[in-house]
């Protein structure tokens, strides 16, 4: 199953991803919401935690809305 951390999603921003975390506190609140779901998900497709399709579904895309204003803050 293929990982979707933010480190494999933007490899070239490793190091503003770090600084950003140290120094933003609401960067590191989505950063922190981005990586529950993203391993919720992997959970769930896994088989170690079960959901309906549609919970499935309501998780891929707050996955997707956090990644989009991540990426923003990190072209800021």
């Amino acid at each position: 199953m293929e990982k979707h951390d933010l480190l494999h999603e933007f490899p070239e921003y490793q190091e503003k991803i770090h600084e950003l975390k140290v120094s933003d506190a609401h960067f590191r609140k989505l950063f922190d919401e981005y990586h529950e779901t993203e391993h919720q998900i992997h959970r769930i497709n896994m088989g170690s935690e079960v959901a309906n399709d549609n919970f499935l579904h309501e998780l891929k895309s707050k996955l997707l809305f956090l990644k989009d204003e991540l990426y923003a803050h990190l072209n800021k």
